[in-house]
């Protein structure tokens, strides 16, 4: 790939504007593969995380307990009624002043989660918001006599729930699913903020070193976030086609 570093550092000369550093500095290509390597980790833990919560809202907002169903269509109202990155400044700089720490050599006090972590809860709990609503209307979309006749075989709420209503209802839900998370991913950019060192962040310290690389950095960035997003898409898509049920779903 010498060819490709020669060809880069000849392209910064010729148009300063235009320097991709992280073509031939090994620092900066360093820097590009951390945050891209942070970005997925950070979007695969809130993907799997928020439709975990998704789920386990949906079935609480079938609970016959008015607190139960209170408390899940409070959280709900929170998190889809004010901004993400409001979210995310709250939990890292207001709850994060009564997390525990430990310290490792008896004088640095380090917090038992860090801004990656705080990241992931505040993402996940906003996306999950959202999924709750999303498998709640796959839920309703299963007909009453699918669950009337579950429950003349036997099947508990529980049992009726996981084995009959659920498989149903995802169905139904992937396509507005899809679409939720695809923004989960973009919105994973917003970590920044907090310092979380993903692409956008590692992007911002290469163009402040270097100026000459931000239009190079920028472009960069855009081709990433289409890539993943693409595959995310590209691997949705090909679930709800492996999933469809005829009269189920779109």
């Amino acid at each position: 790939m010498d060819w490709l570093a020669d060809a880069a550092r000849d392209l910064a000369e010729a148009a300063p504007r235009w320097n991709f550093i992280w073509l031939y500095d090994e620092k900066s290509a360093g820097k590009i593969l951390s945050g891209i390597w942070m970005t997925i980790q950070l979007s695969v833990a809130c993907l799997i995380l928020s439709v975990v919560i998704g789920l386990a809202g949906a079935w609480a907002q079938g609970s016959p307990s008015r607190i139960v169903r209170a408390i899940v269509q409070g959280y709900i109202q929170f998190f889809r009624n004010t901004p993400p990155f409001v979210q995310l400044l709250f939990f890292y700089f207001a709850l994060g002043q009564f997390t525990p720490t430990w310290s490792p050599d008896g004088w640095l006090e380090i917090p038992i989660i860090s801004n990656v972590g705080w990241a992931i809860i505040s993402l996940s709990f906003f996306a999950g918001a959202f999924n709750v609503e999303i498998f709640r209307a796959g839920i309703e979309a299963v007909p009453e006599s699918t669950r009337e006749a579950s429950e003349s075989l036997g099947f508990t709420r529980s049992q009726t729930f996981r084995y009959i209503v659920m498989p149903l209802a995802i169905r139904v839900s992937l396509p507005a699913l899809n679409n939720n998370l695809v923004n989960l991913v973009k919105t994973t950019t917003q970590a920044f903020g907090i310092a979380v060192p993903e692409l956008l962040y590692q992007s911002v310290t290469i163009w402040n070193d270097h100026p000459s690389a931000q239009y190079p950095t920028m472009l960069l960035l855009f081709v990433v976030y289409i890539v993943l997003v693409g595959i995310l898409v590209a691997g949705m898509n090909r679930w709800e086609r492996q999933m469809r049920i005829p009269g189920y779903g779109a």
